[in-house]
């Protein structure tokens, strides 16, 4: 498989992962701070960079029925949130590609 590299972001804040501070997102790459997790507050954002994606699961959250999978830090591996498949609410399909990325999980990397 090779070696694989993480991607290094630039700009005013950016996101990493708490347990190892690698980078995963840009302020600027953030639609929404209005979202709640596992851990509580939640972000969404359009690119995610650095991790890995799991199997898509469907789930029943507070605003419908989604496909999901959840998205692992690339270094350490630690659980960040998960990413949206399918959204089955009309009004939800926005959401579909993007990210969620759990507060608690992060840092704040400079």
């Amino acid at each position: 498989m090779g070696m694989s590299y993480r991607q290094y972001l630039h700009g005013a804040r950016i996101y990493g992962c708490s347990g190892c501070k690698t980078h995963l997102a840009t302020i600027h790459s953030m639609v929404s701070r209005a979202f709640n997790g596992q851990h509580g507050r939640a972000y969404l954002f359009d690119i995610v960079v650095n991790v890995v994606e799991g199997e898509p699961s469907d789930r029943q959250m507070t605003t419908g029925n989604h496909t999901v999978r959840d998205i692992y830090c690339v270094k350490c591996g630690a659980t960040l949130g998960w990413k949206y498949d399918r959204a089955y609410e009309p009004s939800q399909r926005y959401k579909e590609g993007k990210y969620i990325l759990e507060r608690n999980l992060l840092t704040d990397v400079q």
